[in-house]
């Protein structure tokens, strides 16, 4: 009978009763093929059949392209415990990307839709003139108001208008009933 090797890694198996002049250069050649294995010289590449991984024991049950999603993933067991049961798509997932802190606590920030208290300087679109909505009014829009219906005193100081009596006085405009 002659030497053998292993199907996997090519170890030589020395003949039991034979090679006995060499037994220590097979083992030394061995070790070394286990050195390189273990510190990645040489690249493992165990013969796997999907479906049939295990870990700890346990069957792994996702197919080599989900496994290859987690790719650089640095996450510890807790945390992927943590999503055990979401279904979530990778933008979904994206939408996350910079919290950091509890979400709850980030929208409780924010004002509420009921009676909202803006600050800093907020916008809004102009509504056209003579809209007659609940809407927000600009000051932009109060203003185009204003001067589409501002009414002009003649020439002189004072006018009456519909039993309303406007006198202009200056820089004094007053306003009274007739």
């Amino acid at each position: 009978m002659a030497d053998t090797t292993t199907t996997t890694y090519g170890l030589t198996k020395p003949e039991l009763g034979a090679s006995e002049n060499t037994w220590g250069q097979k083992l030394s050649a061995n070790m070394d093929l286990v050195d390189d294995l273990l510190d990645g010289t040489t690249a493992i590449a165990p013969n796997l059949t999907e479906g049939s991984w295990q870990i700890g024991g346990t069957a792994v049950t996702a197919t080599a392209a989900e496994l290859n999603i987690l790719d650089g993933v640095t996450a510890t067991a807790v945390e992927l415990n943590a999503l055990d049961g979401i279904t979530a798509t990778v933008t979904e997932l994206n939408y996350t990307d910079g919290v950091t802190s509890a979400i709850q606590t980030q929208l409780d920030a924010k004002s509420p839709l009921a009676s909202p208290t803006f600050t800093g300087t907020p916008a809004a679109p102009t509504a056209a003139t003579s809209t007659s909505t609940t809407q927000v009014a600009t000051t932009a829009f109060v203003q185009q108001e204003i001067t589409a219906n501002a009414y002009t005193l003649p020439a002189a100081t004072s006018s009456t208008l519909g039993g309303v009596k406007v006198s202009l006085s200056g820089t004094t405009l007053t306003i009274s009933t007739s």
